[in-house]
């Protein structure tokens, strides 16, 4: 295909072994969602020619890799990393993929991340946000955020349901609102362990613009900064700027609302394309991509989101 530029950085795969491993845990449906889709890479790489897609970095969507013991988790996700792996060695101008790490064992997911990046060549990494209950600003996981500093690493933040999700969201699919909540809920929590500060060269990726992120910053900053609220005067006026140091992807509903909100509040330079793949099925995929592409926007926000996707990688074959 003609070359775009366009990356879609929230695009998933899955196989028939990690599918068998997910229900035998329990997880029968993902998410209280209809069933599980069915991937392939011929299917998703015709699906981008006709959405104007030139590269997806593959991921695991929710539940991740979050069951079964360590040593269980370790060798899913090394599983996962090659079925990956493998993908782009297949495809290397069409996949990148992001590794998953067995959390929240932070040994065992230090020697994955190691192995992902230096001998299976990841583009980075997808983490859930949360690991049965385990936020991302644990201190737990300080061994991990010093060696993907070291490294500058993408880390691509996929939200799943959180740990009571079963009492607040009763019969209901946790995407629908757990997921958005979540997102928001693990970016507050590296906000107050200042992960975003200690460990700065980390590129870390928020999925569906956001979620409940925008509408809630100037409250979260009231918490953050302001010490009759508990917060840390020597924060005051850096929320903007370190959530403006995020890059967000748009997979989901962008329009009209979500994405121009989040647009408000952290600016365009760092907005990044998602189609949410093979989760959402192919004609959704359309219309969102046909939808951002008719938005008379100023700038037009597939030509952005194809630059930044340059930037966040160095280029579009870096996603490689």
């Amino acid at each position: 295909m003609a070359k775009t530029g366009l990356v879609d950085t929230h695009a998933h795969f899955l196989f028939d072994e990690y599918v068998t491993a997910a229900q035998q845990a329990g997880h029968v449906v993902p998410d209280r969602m209809p069933g599980w889709p069915t991937w392939s890479a011929e299917e998703h790489i015709a699906l981008m020619d006709e959405a104007g897609v030139e590269r997806a970095v593959l991921s695991l969507s929710s539940p991740g890799v979050t069951f079964g013991g360590p040593g269980e988790r370790a060798a899913l996700a090394r599983a996962v990393n090659e079925f990956g792996a493998a993908q782009v060695k297949a495809h290397p101008a069409r996949f990148g993929f992001f590794a998953s790490l067995p959390m929240p064992y932070a040994d065992e997911a230090v020697e994955e991340a190691r192995h992902a990046l230096d001998v299976l060549g990841a583009s980075g990494f997808c983490l859930m946000s949360n690991a049965n209950g385990v936020y991302l600003g644990d201190e737990r996981f300080e061994r991990l955020w010093a060696l993907l500093d070291e490294r500058e690493a993408v880390v691509f933040i996929h939200p799943t349901a959180p740990a009571n999700a079963e009492l607040v969201s009763p019969d209901r699919p946790y995407p629908m609102i757990e997921f958005i909540f979540d997102e928001a809920r693990t970016v507050v929590d590296l906000l107050f362990a200042d992960v975003l500060t200690r460990f700065p060269r980390i590129r870390f990726v928020i999925s569906h613009s956001g979620g409940a992120l925008p509408v809630l910053l100037e409250r979260i900053d009231l918490f953050f900064s302001t010490p009759a609220m508990g917060g840390d005067a020597s924060r005051d006026g850096r929320i903007r700027e370190l959530v403006g140091g995020l890059w967000f992807d748009c997979a989901g509903t962008p329009l009209p609302f979500g994405l121009p909100a989040l647009a408000r509040v952290v600016g365009h330079e760092r907005l990044l394309y998602g189609s949410d793949y093979c989760f959402t099925p192919p004609p959704a995929v359309l219309r969102q991509v046909r939808g951002l592409a008719d938005d008379n926007s100023d700038p037009r926000w597939l030509e952005l989101m194809a630059a930044n996707a340059g930037r966040l990688f160095g280029s579009s074959d870096a996603a490689a």
